[in-house]
């Protein structure tokens, strides 16, 4: 028996301002399918307001109602249908128990070059193109020069697999030479070399920095600067409970927290990390911001989670996840004031989508410039992470001396990542 793959995912799109388009994923199961069909919704800009997940370990059956996030993006859903395609097995049920999870070669990386002079909000308009080209930035190097230009390399993946071509490349450059405008020098696009191994470290970080940002415990501060205001301090926490007295063979892993842009990618992504299967599953709201996500989970090997030691770590992995799924400080790179963001890649290698993005955005908004900016990957004992340094020009009208314009900085980046 066989599905044709066309019908695997279904996309009824709102028919008016402010309802919700809903998609329909019904196919065969795999380990981790939750966590990549979040991920490409997440990368398309869309923010998840329900969810309905059930499988048998062999069919599942998903039902996910979206927003566009902002209401005046425009999604295309044609590609957002075929990415999701891109990850659903789509053989017969009998393939299921031989496929391997996430087995697909790897898109070419391909560097983007291009020279001109710098504004204010460049490097976010450059960006913006690359998502609506629905390219994938993997790595960057910004510098810019004592004249007053900048020098970019973007590394990137293209999610549509045309890059190899030249109608695809020409156009790229196009819509880039439109935004960087007449003061553009160079733009190039080719398949990357050597240099992309060049790019996969990052600048090594002061202790201090590492520690702040990599930490593992959560102050009560912290948990403060987070709030989505101050009169909603009390909400901001993350309750995790597990329950194994309603079925006879499912625990029931209840989370319930505020809203933010991502949650369940970040849980979806948590519990595959985890080796969790996920047998149903709902995921809701109700009118104060709030969220609540019930979940069937098992092992692996089918079984309850009774371990304590096991259940606890779980818990405590989530409750991390919820309260601090990107960490944000900002600190001193020698004379310079350096805006560092880091966010944990999943065990298959990926990093959070749309991040890079973000961070620019909020930038921008508060009108600072960027000296510079790189992404790379750092390791610490129980993750690894993306990374992304920012060096910003304090030649800006922004006081960046003061503590309190830092908080400031802090607290916007934050918010745009989290949609707040």
């Amino acid at each position: 028996m066989s599905m044709p793959s066309d019908d695997m995912v279904l996309i009824l799109k709102g028919k008016k301002v402010g309802e919700p388009s809903v998609i329909t994923v019904n196919c065969p199961d795999k380990t981790g399918l939750g966590c990549d069909l979040c991920r490409i919704i997440l990368e398309f800009g869309l923010r998840i307001t329900k969810g309905d997940v059930s499988t048998d370990g062999i069919w599942c059956y998903i039902v996910l109602w979206v927003f566009p996030h902002p209401v005046s993006l425009t999604v295309s859903w044609a590609s957002l249908k075929n990415r999701l395609l891109s990850v659903c097995p789509s053989y017969a049920v009998s393939f299921y128990f031989n496929q391997q999870s996430s087995c697909c070669t790897n898109s070419p990386i391909y560097l983007l070059k291009f020279c001109c002079l710098d504004r204010k909000g460049l490097l976010h308009d450059v960006t913006e193109v690359l998502c609506e080209l629905e390219l994938i930035i993997q790595r960057v190097k910004v510098m810019t020069t004592p004249d007053g230009r900048v020098l970019d390399f973007f590394f990137i993946t293209d999610s549509m697999d045309l890059l190899h071509t030249k109608e695809r490349q020409d156009d790229t450059c196009k819509q880039l030479r439109a935004v960087l405008g007449e003061s553009c020098i160079i733009c190039e696009l080719h398949l990357a070399g050597f240099e992309y191994q060049t790019q996969l470290g990052v600048s090594s970080l002061s202790p201090e920095a590492a520690e702040e940002l990599f930490s593992c415990e959560l102050s009560d501060k912290e948990n403060l600067s987070q709030a989505l205001s101050p009169d909603l301090t009390k909400l901001k926490k993350a309750n995790v409970m597990i329950d194994n007295s309603l079925s006879p063979a499912h625990t029931l892993l209840q989370i319930h927290c505020v809203d933010q842009k991502g949650l369940l990618y970040d849980i979806m992504r948590t519990l595959k990390d985890c080796k969790i299967q996920i047998a149903y599953g709902r995921f809701s709201s109700n009118n104060k911001g709030l969220r609540v996500v019930d979940l069937f989970i098992q092992q692996t090997d089918g079984k309850k989670i009774v371990d304590l030691d096991k259940q606890n770590y779980l818990c405590q992995r989530l409750k991390l996840e919820m309260l601090h799924p990107l960490r944000v400080i900002i600190t001193n790179r020698g004379p310079d004031t350096e805006l560092l963001v880091a966010n944990p890649v999943e065990l298959s290698g990926k990093g959070r989508p749309r991040v890079f993005y973000d961070v620019t955005l909020a930038l921008k908004v508060l009108g600072i410039c960027i000296f510079s900016a790189e992404i790379g990957r750092y390791s610490t004992s129980d993750h690894e992470w993306e990374v992304y340094r920012f060096l910003l020009d304090e030649s800006c009208d922004f006081q960046l001396s003061r503590s309190q314009a830092r908080n400031l900085i802090v607290d916007r980046v934050r918010r745009t990542l989290m949609g707040w």
